[in-house]
């Protein structure tokens, strides 16, 4: 990991592995706690989840950021974490959520030629290019699912 302490604005990503089935109450209690912890530490982000793989953006104070990666690395619910993106930031991409969560579908059928699979770019990326890119399409594509109100 390259987290370095500092109150410099951040956003790291992580993917992992769920170490358990995760069904809809353990969603709900992973929220629930996030929400609040994220709130008292001014880290915003979003949390994806498919097929027992999270994907995981948060922004924040580097300090408060390292200390979540901490507790989520150590979290027994988690495995095979690692980070795919950790840079500095001018602002927030996720500034109005504590956590936003969006369950993602495993396509069904072979991707038409041009598209491509976000959560398989974060997996297989190996460069902080293409890792960044991958996340500025979460971005878009939470934005664009989002209410408007």
């Amino acid at each position: 990991m390259s987290i370095t302490s500092g109150d410099e604005l951040v956003s790291v990503v992580y993917v992992s592995r769920a170490t358990a089935d995760v069904g809809d109450d353990t969603l709900r209690d992973i929220l629930t706690e996030s929400r609040e912890n994220n709130a008292q530490s001014g880290v915003t982000g979003v949390l994806l989840y498919r097929d027992g793989q999270f994907v995981q953006v948060l922004e924040g104070p580097r300090d408060s950021v390292q200390s979540l990666v901490a507790t989520i690395t150590a979290d027994p619910r988690h495995g095979d974490i690692r980070i795919v993106l950790d840079e500095p930031i001018d602002e927030r991409q996720f500034g109005d959520w504590t956590m936003e969560f969006r369950p993602v579908a495993t396509p069904q059928a072979a991707l038409p030629e041009g598209f491509h699979d976000t959560f398989d770019d974060l997996d297989a990326a190996e460069s902080p290019d293409r890792a960044a890119r991958a996340v500025h399409d979460i971005g878009l594509w939470v934005k664009a699912r989002t209410p408007r109100g």
